[in-house]
Order: C-alpha cells, then structure tokens, then sequence
C-alpha cells in the first residue's frame, strides 16, 4: 500500500534531499532496469544509454547524476525500501509511476512510504493510499483532499 504522510516529517529514516542522496548511492543497475528505462523516458524525455550515461534532447549526452529531481526520487522508492523520501521533489507527472512502484512493491509483501508537502494529483481513477498521519485510508482523488484538508495536515 501506498502510504503518505503529510507536512513536517521528523524520522531517522527520512531523506528530505533525494537529489543528493540519489547521486551518493545509486547502483549501476538501477538506472538499467525496465522501470526506470521507462521512467526516464516518460518524465525526462531520455534515453538510457547505459548505468551512467543518458541522451536528453535538451543537454545530449548526460551523466545519470544530471538526471531530473522526480525521476531520481522515482527511483529510490523503486529500489530503497529502506528509507521514506520527500516526494515533494517529484511533480503531478510522476504520481502514476508512484502508484506502479507501489504495485510492483505489493507484489513483494512491501509498502511504500513517502512524505508530501503538497496534494499530488493521483488521478481520478480509485486507490488505496493510507494518509499516514491520521492511519487512514482514502479511495479517491475527493476523499484524499478532504481528508487532508480538513485536517490541516497541509
């Protein structure tokens, strides 16, 4: 399940700067898997060459460390299981491939975990995403703002 939790976040295991952290731990073999192939091309525009090499249309040849904020916080949650990122780094354009990552993680007995700052569109197709501060779990694009809404989570 997909698990979000709102606002200010203290915790051991939380990374509020992705970006960073991405650029000091990633392996080779992160940025070669199916999913982030497809990642890079939907947010990025670009084309995996290899682990550290990318095309972008707009800068040609790039290191992996030059890839976009969201699309390198897309792929920690991928392949981190181990902390809680601020996908407030991520866009609107990134919500779908957060909800797969979670769908490929449920296949594995796990959760995903991740803070937001800000009401991330999740489409208007139904969900289950737990609001990790109040231990509830909404259904739908109007349950999740009302619920964090009212409850001045944001």
């Amino acid at each position: 399940m997909l698990k979000i939790h709102y606002g200010a976040l203290e915790s051991d295991n939380y990374i509020f700067n992705p970006d960073a952290f991405f650029n000091n731990t990633y392996e080779d073999e992160w940025i070669t898997d199916d999913l982030s192939v497809q990642m890079i091309k939907d947010i990025d525009g670009s084309e995996v060459i290899g682990p550290r090499a990318i095309d972008s249309p707009f800068l040609g040849s790039i290191p992996t460390e030059r890839l976009s904020g969201g699309v390198k916080t897309l792929i920690l949650m991928n392949n981190d299981n181990e902390h809680i990122f601020n996908a407030s780094a991520c866009g609107d354009n990134c919500a779908k491939w957060i909800l797969a990552i979670t769908d490929r993680l449920e296949k594995k007995g796990k959760d995903l975990t991740i803070r937001l700052g800000y009401l991330m569109d999740f489409g208007n197709d139904t969900f289950d995403i737990e609001i990790a501060n109040l231990k509830k779990v909404v259904h739908n694009k109007k349950e999740l703002v009302e619920a964090v809404l009212d409850n001045g989570l944001l």
